[in-house]
């Protein structure tokens, strides 16, 4: 059987589905954790055949398939995608947008847009970006950065909490996905490893609280995060898409 190349997000949030894909393997897989951009570029690239990918890539792709009812989501805050700033919004002049992120980086723009009413200067950002942020320059970061981030800027925008705001809706920021069909019997595997590692979610917060021993894990998995990908986060999903 021909190997299936998986691409998972390395992040804190998406770790009850790497404890299952680990503990509870479908047959034939090869696992690689990496940042979000790159799970993207990996898809598109064809060097994963599945991936855990933001999902504005979803516009770049010809055909897609979405193989799980499962996804890194939020219903409000999600107290890890967020914009930073040392001076009120409407004084931000730059903006600096994570390398890490294609999804979140998107959705900056259609908050400053349509919600923020505020039209800065885009910047892509450099390794260590995370460290400048001062004066009139804001940033977007992503992820396990932002737990040591969080209470020491003057505006603190939760990207997804914002979204609410907007729309009323929850938010998605990754799905797992395919660039062609899959073989049903590994997309079954696939998804009972998923479900297995979300059936775990208690040993997955004892061993990630010591790997982030200043985050209340527990917190962040099971309030935060919101992993059911069902019809409201479907509908969320398509409005984003719609706005890019």
């Amino acid at each position: 059987m021909k190997e299936v190349k998986v691409s998972v997000v390395s992040y804190l949030n998406s770790q009850p589905f790497v404890f299952g894909l680990k503990h509870f393997p479908p047959e034939g897989m090869q696992l690689s954790s990496d940042i979000p951009s790159e799970c993207a570029r990996k898809l598109l690239s064809g060097e994963a055949e599945i991936g855990l990918v933001p999902v504005a890539i979803l516009k770049q792709l010809q055909e897609y398939h979405i193989i799980s009812n499962y996804c890194i989501g939020a219903d409000g805050p999600v107290d890890s995608v967020k914009l930073y700033s040392r001076v009120p919004l409407e004084e931000i002049e730059t903006v600096v947008l994570d390398y890490q992120s294609r999804t979140s980086v998107a959705l900056t723009k259609v908050l400053a847009a349509e919600h923020w009413k505020i039209n800065p200067n885009w910047v892509a950002a450099e390794e260590g970006f995370e460290k400048n942020i001062n004066g009139t320059t804001a940033a977007v970061v992503i992820g396990d950065r932002t737990f040591s981030m969080n209470g020491k800027f003057e505006t603190e925008k939760d990207l997804s909490e914002e979204w609410k705001q907007l729309t009323g809706l929850p938010f998605v920021f990754a799905v797992w996905a395919t660039r062609k069909k899959t073989d049903a019997a590994f997309e079954t595997a696939f998804n009972n490893s998923l479900s297995a590692g979300l059936s775990s979610m208690k040993t997955v917060i004892e061993e990630q609280q010591l790997a982030y021993p200043q985050t209340d894990v527990k917190k962040y998995l099971t309030a935060s995060i919101s992993y059911d990908f069902n019809a409201q986060k479907r509908a969320a999903m398509e409005l984003f898409l719609s706005k890019l």
